[in-house]
């Protein structure tokens, strides 16, 4: 694995520090800025739904420049919105820079993937997807337990300074491990990154652009791509769902005390972590097989947390257990998302980037309906497990489709939507 591509989950760490932080900081923020505690929630909310737009949007934009350029635009916006963030005594100043380093964390994201894409062989795009969410995974062990005590210790705006000079190395990195005046970040979709690099005018270079991305939207289209996406969603929202809720469940269910939520919100981010290198050896060898086995213990984990969430040992367990097993098999469905859009590097992985951010808004929100209505802090788990079970459905009706519509065409090859 080339060393640029941990350089890029350097820079992914950072972002997603900032993404997960505000967590903590809600109250600090609300009290500083004289608004209320929603009102001070809605800036995640706010982060969110920038991800879900911006993804495809900003990743269109970066189609247009060479991958380091991209790249460090996107770096130096996300440290320039954290910055006045950090300044800003204005929740309405405070609540756009959320929305800017949303789309530019999206956007770095798109190109990050396609960079890495691009630097590893053909069959290790498993691997190359685990090391780079490895860096949000690493943002939950040590990211957002640290801005929780930056925030504490010295107030909200410490820990937006904190991710800003995290930024810096991500930078230099970007700097020196990714090539100067390579093709734009959507050159191979259309396989004219030469022309694009050659070609004496820029009417012509604006053409392959514009056919690059054609190219790319065309490959969006593809059956397996979209279930893979939706997949991809539905798993990453049970995920969110709950572990939004994951404080007051351990508080008011299994009774832990305050004091313990940190390292509790740190063995979470270690099973994720185990997750995405878990999935790193296996997903691009074997994806079926650990879809099969870890898609069905994802929903019964969810069930069993759910049944047995007042005993504390048992928490303990399924806290790391559920981290590993839910950020196992959404990295794999990731992964395999970004195998089926080959002809769309940067759009596909703009599309995941979306997915994964639908989940992440989706799965809280529905978390939030069901306590609001009065079923409890458990509530939530059987919401994930059934959003879980909703994906094996999908997965299982879209595999039989692909095999009677290869049955037909009268394919020899194993068809799988995975």
């Amino acid at each position: 694995m080339p060393f640029a591509v941990y350089l890029l989950g350097l820079a992914i760490f950072a972002q997603g520090t900032s993404e997960f932080m505000l967590s903590g900081l809600v109250p600090g923020i609300a009290r500083d800025l004289h608004v209320s505690i929603p009102a001070a929630g809605l800036l995640t909310s706010a982060f969110a739904a920038g991800m879900v737009v911006g993804a495809p949007l900003v990743a269109v934009l970066g189609l247009r420049w060479p991958r380091r350029n991209a790249l460090l635009a996107f770096l130096l916006t996300f440290l320039l919105a954290h910055v006045v963030g950090a300044v800003t005594t204005s929740y309405g100043v405070l609540l756009v820079t959320r929305v800017v380093a949303a789309l530019a964390n999206a956007g770095f994201l798109a190109v990050a993937m396609a960079t890495a894409l691009g630097m590893v062989a053909p069959n290790a795009k498993g691997r190359a997807t685990s090391v780079l969410l490895g860096g949000v995974t690493m943002a939950c062990v040590a990211g957002v337990p640290a801005g929780a005590v930056l925030g504490e210790v010295w107030g909200w705006r410490s820990a937006f300074w904190a991710v800003s000079f995290a930024l810096i190395p991500a930078i230099v990195a970007v700097l020196k491990s990714v090539p100067a005046g390579g093709p734009p970040a959507g050159a191979e979709a259309g396989g004219d990154s030469g022309g694009a690099s050659e070609a004496p005018g820029e009417a012509h270079r604006s053409s392959v652009r514009r056919s690059s991305v054609r190219a790319e939207l065309r490959s969006l289209r593809r059956p397996r791509l979209l279930v893979m996406l939706v997949l991809g969603a539905l798993v990453n929202g049970a995920t969110f769902c709950t572990f939004t809720y994951l404080a007051p469940l351990l508080t008011g269910v299994t009774g832990l005390k305050s004091a313990w939520m940190p390292a509790m919100l740190a063995l979470f981010g270690l099973g994720s972590f185990a997750g995405v290198t878990i999935s790193g050896r296996i997903a691009d060898v074997r994806p079926v097989r650990l879809l099969a086995i870890g898609g069905p213990a994802l929903s019964l984990g969810w069930a069993a947390f759910a049944l047995t969430a007042g005993f504390p040992a048992v928490a303990f367990v399924l806290v790391f257990v559920q981290g590993t097993l839910s950020f196992a098999v959404g990295s794999t469905l990731i992964s395999q998302a970004l195998y089926a859009a080959t002809g769309a590097p940067t759009l596909g992985g703009a599309s995941a980037t979306a997915a994964l951010n639908v989940g992440a808004t989706a799965g809280p929100w529905l978390g939030g309906i069901v306590i609001g209505a009065g079923f409890g802090y458990r509530s939530p788990l059987w919401v994930s497990a059934l959003l879980v079970i909703a994906a094996l459905l999908l997965g299982g009706v879209a595999a039989l489709a692909a095999r009677r519509s290869a049955r037909r065409e009268g394919s020899q090859a194993e068809v799988s939507p995975l």
